[in-house]
């Protein structure tokens, strides 16, 4: 796997050393209740770190990634030690961790409190790698990710300067411990002397002691996937409470409904908000942040591309667009893998197009459109452009156009198999409780700014939940095939 060589800037661990030999009393972690003061942490750091350097080998070591602090003491030590580190979801299966570990060549599976136990090892270079995050595995088998320590470090750099985190800021950690989004919200807030308060797992889908807990903690900084501020504003709608505390609110990894959107003005309201684009495997690439009262015919733009990002439209051709149209979206960013593990899936990562600088690009297999404003807007992905009756049409386009309903705040559109027109288009919304909106009156909606082709053959409402993955977006498949099978 070939390595990109950028110098970076100080590694975020000895940031994290040095707040915690200053400050050894500040609080480091909030976790059910209970603070862990920035002493005690490194404390535990320094004893993992020993720990880990006395194991045999220099091979990757995994840790199953359930939310403690015993977990973040065990990142820090494997940071401490220079020792790369897998962070599998816990809640992968036997079968599937097990070949994330074998890919990895992971030598010793660490558990908190426990002796490691053993593995064999015989795994790819990993020279310069902090972490090995995995993608959501919703097409399968998890890819992993391997991400550089000055890659982590850079994306530190960014983050802390971006939302103005800094000794005492305290920032709310709402993601697994696994997911990308936490080098803003545990690591970064750490070398920059920040307050951070872990969500448990078990309480993450409660709206009301989310709000609870916001209350009583006061975060400045927030930053989740859109189903977490739905939560919020729908426990915070009966009281009429506000969470006036927050100054930053980023919202990331999926479309933001407009019924949410539009209440988190009032629900926030001395927030700055932002919609920030990125990947597992690049970071985060793009920051829009949101001035004007949201428009609900014209879906939120990307924004600009972050210090030192790059970002190309590619054709179905291969060529690079420079004005108006539609393409795959090709980013390269300061903090991104160089590739994945599994040589045979790293085709995403690739030159420019034209040759026309020496970068590695990732082909992010998004489609967005580029207006002759120069605004970029998600339009859906590559792989979900399906044919109905001959006219291609974007499920994801859809569902983006049912999410900017007023009374629409979840949705789920599927491309599924027909005799007669080769695929159609069925789709599930959830509506905002007592609107009333029904099929035809969504169906109206979309027709007035989608092609006839795009109008889902059969679509329902419901004012239940849909069915989500574990990374919080809502899972397309079951979610049509559940209230589906219910109507017939």
């Amino acid at each position: 796997m070939e390595r990109t060589a950028i110098a970076g800037p100080r590694p975020l661990v000895e940031d994290f050393v040095d707040q915690a030999r200053r400050t050894p009393q500040a609080t480091a972690l909030v976790w059910r209740g209970h603070s862990v003061g920035y002493g005690a942490l490194l404390a535990r750091a320094e004893r993992e770190r020993d720990r880990i350097a006395a194991l045999p080998g220099d091979d990757p070591v995994a840790l199953p990634a359930h939310k403690s602090p015993r977990t973040v003491a065990l990142v820090l030590g494997c940071l401490l030690a220079r020792r790369p580190l897998l962070l599998p979801s816990p809640d992968l299966g036997a079968d599937v961790t097990q070949r994330l570990y074998e890919q990895a060549g992971v030598g010793h599976v660490l558990a908190p409190g426990r002796t490691p136990a053993p593995r064999p090892s015989r795994g790819p270079d990993l020279t310069g790698t902090a972490l090995l995050l995995t993608t959501s595995g919703s097409t399968g088998v998890p890819k992993i990710v391997p991400l550089s320590g000055a890659a982590l470090d850079r994306f530190a750099v960014w983050a802390g300067d971006a939302f103005g985190i800094g000794p005492g800021t305290t920032v709310l950690n709402y993601a697994p411990l696994n997911f990308d989004v936490c080098l803003l919200d545990v690591w970064t807030a750490l070398a920059r002397g920040g307050r951070v308060v872990l969500v448990e797992a078990d309480r993450a889908t409660d709206g009301r002691r989310l709000l609870d807990l916001i209350e009583r903690e006061r975060p400045e900084v927030v930053q989740s996937v859109p189903m977490f501020y739905r939560l919020l504003t729908d426990a915070a709608r009966a009281g009429g409470r506000t969470l006036p505390s927050v100054r930053h609110a980023v919202f990331t990894g999926d479309t933001m409904p407009f019924p949410v959107l539009a209440a988190l003005p009032e629900l926030l309201p001395r927030a700055r908000l932002y919609n920030v684009y990125g990947c597992t495997e690049t970071n985060d690439s793009f920051l829009y942040e949101l001035r004007d009262t949201p428009d609900p015919d014209r879906p939120l733009p990307l924004g600009r591309p972050l210090p030192g990002v790059g970002a190309l439209l590619v054709d179905e051709r291969g060529r690079v667009l420079d004005g108006p149209g539609t393409g795959e979206l090709y980013v390269s960013t300061p903090f991104q893998s160089d590739g994945y593990l599994d040589a045979a899936a790293s085709g995403a990562f690739v030159r420019h197009p034209q040759e026309a600088d020496g970068r590695r690009w990732f082909r992010s297999g998004d489609l967005v459109r580029r207006s002759a404003e120069g605004t970029l807007t998600l339009v859906g992905r590559v792989d979900f452009q399906v044919k109905v009756r001959g006219v291609r049409v974007n499920p994801q386009e859809v569902e983006n156009r049912l999410l900017a309903h007023p009374d629409i705040t979840e949705a789920a559109v599927l491309a599924v198999p027909d005799p007669v027109a080769g695929r159609t288009l069925r789709a599930v919304a959830r509506r905002e409780p007592g609107t009333g909106v029904n099929s035809l009156s969504l169906r109206g909606y979309l027709a007035r700014g989608l092609p006839r082709a795009a109008i889902p053959t059969a679509l329902l409402t419901t004012d239940q939940p849909l069915p989500r993955t574990s990374t919080g977006k809502v899972d397309r498949e079951r979610a049509v095939r559940v209230h589906f099978t219910k109507e017939s």
